[in-house]
């Protein structure tokens, strides 16, 4: 099955511990400049400089980021629309690599699946279709 190759790694999702997910926060916003894009709740923070997502959520009180995995949440690969990520499901499907979440739609209207590299890593294929538009990358 063939697949359009992703658009972009244009999302990264990085876990905070409670101490630094304000001045995190703060950081990317003031020092970088990067605009709030959407904040579902207290916990999590998705962020933005026009042509990227990047998603900060702090660490779940009792946990720690090694009970997460490390720092980084995800690495997420964008695609050009939700049929895309689709397509990409059943390709990764038949890979025989495991599926850790199936196709869903998010809060946010993004929509996505999730498995793991080989080396462990979380990876999202996604469709934000915020990142659709002006700024989207060439295909």
């Amino acid at each position: 099955m063939s697949a359009t190759p992703p658009l972009s790694l244009r999302h990264l999702a990085l876990w905070l511990t409670p101490s630094a997910f304000a001045p995190t926060v703060q950081f990317y916003r003031e020092v970088l400049g990067m605009a709030l894009h959407w904040q579902p709740d207290d916990d999590n923070v998705y962020l933005t400089s026009g042509t990227d997502n990047l998603a900060l959520h702090r660490v779940p009180e009792g946990r720690t980021i090694e009970h997460e995995r490390g720092a980084l949440d995800h690495l997420g690969f964008v695609v050009a629309d939700a049929a895309a990520v689709h397509t990409w499901f059943v390709r990764v499907a038949a890979s025989g690599v495991a599926i850790v979440a199936p196709v869903k739609t998010h809060r946010d209207g993004a929509t996505s699946f999730y498995f793991r590299d080989p080396a462990g890593h979380l990876v999202q294929i996604i469709h934000i279709p915020e990142l659709d538009g002006p700024h989207r990358a060439a295909d």
